[in-house]
C-alpha cells in the first residue's frame, strides 16, 4: 500500500511527515523504517513523523521513528515540521497543541514560518534520563576508552549527555560519538552532543543522535545544551544554537518552565511510498 508523504527539514535535519488522520494505517515496522530511510533506495530521512489524529484539545498526535527503525518519544525538529503542516491547512489555528509520546507540545507558527513548541520541562534526575548514576550533578565523570571525560546528562523526553569542546570544528564527533551513545551508563543509549561556547547568548554545536548518527541538527539537542550551560551557569535565558545546518533558538527561564525551541520548517518535496 502506498501512502503520502511530506519531505521537510528543520535546520537541516531531515524529516519525513506521514499524516493519517484520516486513514489510521499503522507504521512501518523497524526493517522497513530503515529501508525507506535509506536513500536513494527510499525517501531518505533522519526521523519519520507519523501522525493520527487525537481527541481534543489536541490537533493530533504523531509518534516518532529514527532512521534506525527506534522508535522515540521526542524531536524538536520533527514537531516543528508537523505544526507547520497542521497550520497551512485552511482554516487551522495558528497556536495549538499536540499529543506527542513525551506528553503535550504547545505550537506556535508565526506569520514568517518559523515555529516555535514547548518542549516541556528537562528532566536532570538519572533514575529519569535514565542515566546510571547514584545521585544528581552538574557534570558526571565517564570512563570512556580508558580515558576520563565529564559529561552533563538531561532527558527533553529522550536522553542526552552534552561534552563542552574549546573547538566544534575539531570535536571529535565521528569517534567519541557512537561510544558514548552505546556506553553502559545510558541503558536506552543517548543523544551525544558537543558544544562550544561563544558567548553567554550564543553556543556552536554539533550532535551524534542516537539510531542516526551526525545530523545536521537536532532540536532536543539544541535544548539539552543551553539547559545543562544554563544550569551551570554558563549562558542566559536565550540562546542562539548554530547547528551545522542553521539556527535554532532555546529559551529556558529555570527549572519550574518549560524550555521553548524556535526554528524553521521547510517543505523539500513530496511524493509517495510502498509500506
Amino acid at each position: 500500500m502506498k501512502v503520502h508523504y511530506l519531505k521537510m527539514h528543520g535546520a537541516g535535519n531531515r524529516i519525513l511527515v506521514v499524516d493519517q488522520r484520516r486513514n489510521a494505517l499503522p507504521p512501518p515496522d523497524g526493517s522497513r523504517v530503515r529501508e525507506l530511510a535509506a536513500a536513494p533506495d527510499g525517501p531518505g530521512f533522519d526521523q519519520l513523523m507519523w501522525v493520527s489524529a487525537a481527541e481534543p484539545p489536541f490537533a493530533a498526535s504523531y509518534r516518532i521513528f529514527n532512521a534506525d527503525g527506534s522508535e522515540v518519544r521526542q524531536c524538536g525538529n520533527g514537531v516543528r515540521c508537523v505544526a507547520r503542516v497542521l497550520a497551512n491547512e485552511p482554516g487551522h489555528d495558528q497556536a495549538f497543541t499536540l499529543l506527542s509520546p513525551a506528553g503535550p507540545i504547545e505550537a506556535r507558527v508565526a506569520t514568517d514560518g518559523l515555529v516555535t513548541v514547548s518542549m516541556g520541562r528537562p528532566e536532570f534526575e538519572p533514575g529519569r534520563i535514565p542515566f546510571a548514576a547514584a545521585s544528581e550533578a552538574m557534570l558526571y565523570p565517564l570512563e570512556v576508552d580508558g580515558r576520563r571525560i565529564e559529561i552533563a546528562a538531561v532527558s527533553m523526553g529522550n536522553p542526552h549527555c552534552v561534552l563542552q569542546v574549546e573547538d566544534i570544528a575539531e570535536a571529535p564527533v565521528a569517534t567519541l560519538g557512537p561510544v558514548l551513545e552505546r556506553h553502559e551508563r545510558f541503558p536506552e543509549r543517548v543523544n551525544v552532543g558537543f558544544m562550544q561556547i561563544i558567548d553567554r547568548s550564543h553556543v556552536a554545536l554539533r550532535v551524534f543522535e542516537r539510531g542516526v548518527g551526525e545530523t545536521l541538527a537536532c532540536g532536543t539537542g539544541a535544548c539539552a545544551a543551553v539547559v545543562t550551560g544554563r544550569k551551570r551557569g554558563l549562558l542566559d535565558p536565550d540562546v542562539t544554537v548554530k547547528l551545522p545546518g542553521g539556527e535554532l533558538v532555546v529559551s529556558w527561564r529555570g527549572e519550574a518552565e518549560p524550555v521553548w525551541l524556535t526554528g524553521n520548517a521547510e517543505l523539500v518535496s513530496e511524493g509517495s511510498m510502498d509500506l
